[in-house]
């Protein structure tokens, strides 16, 4: 846990996004409002006290009008070509769920030394476990991900799809879904993200919707 952390520090994702809402004179609840998300996360956050999600940073981003990339890239890099040796990539842990210390998967970027870059190329791993709701996200755009290893369950929607080595998936990515690992040993797959202008807030007001729903419901 100290590795991980030492590893979210050298990225600075916290200070990064404390940075740009302190630019645009946004207050952690003008953020919250603007994305979905709870105050206390958000500060959590931006102290280097939760590693944020995917799909956290990308409504982080989409409300920031920023690239994804902000977050992952060096400072002062423009080449038009960036080669990424191997033992090179970022790697940045999801935060783990009620019901396990450890978080669901590690993704590692493989283009975080490119400015102004249309997709977002990640290697991802994933622990083995079972299937659980809060391993389910959603945020903008479209996602594809390749199966180099090891056996998923693909959550999507309402259906699940078992996937082995070779296969891919392609998908609107603002619905929810999620993976988890069910073979023997943890799996491996290549995953591409592309942004889509308004998928993201699609999603947040899905959800609130539903959250609305559900306080009706009750009263």
């Amino acid at each position: 846990m100290e590795n991980i952390r030492e590893e979210v520090k050298e990225l600075q994702i916290g200070m990064k996004i404390r940075r740009l809402r302190q630019e645009r004179r946004m207050t952690l609840q003008d953020l919250a409002d603007a994305t979905g998300l709870s105050k206390p996360l958000l500060s959590q956050i931006e102290n280097e006290q939760v590693i944020p999600p995917l799909a956290t940073l990308l409504r982080i981003s989409k409300a920031f009008k920023v690239d994804l990339q902000s977050f992952f890239q060096e400072e002062g890099t423009n080449e038009k070509c960036v080669l990424t040796r191997a033992g090179e990539s970022r790697r940045m842990h999801r935060r783990t769920t009620p019901d396990h210390d450890s978080p669901p998967y590690a993704y590692h970027s493989l283009a975080f030394g490119k400015k102004h870059r249309n997709m977002e190329p990640f290697l991802v791993e994933f622990e083995k476990r079972r299937w659980h709701e809060d391993l389910q996200v959603c945020h903008e755009g479209e996602e594809f991900l390749f199966l180099l290893e090891g056996e998923l369950e693909f959550h999507y929607g309402g259906k699940v799809m078992t996937m082995e080595p070779g296969d891919s998936v392609y998908y609107d990515s603002s619905e929810p879904h999620g993976y988890a690992a069910t073979g023997e040993n943890n799996s491996e797959a290549f995953c591409l993200l592309s942004r889509r202008a308004d998928a993201g807030l699609a999603c947040v007001k899905s959800r609130r919707r539903n959250a609305d729903s559900g306080q009706k419901g009750h009263n």
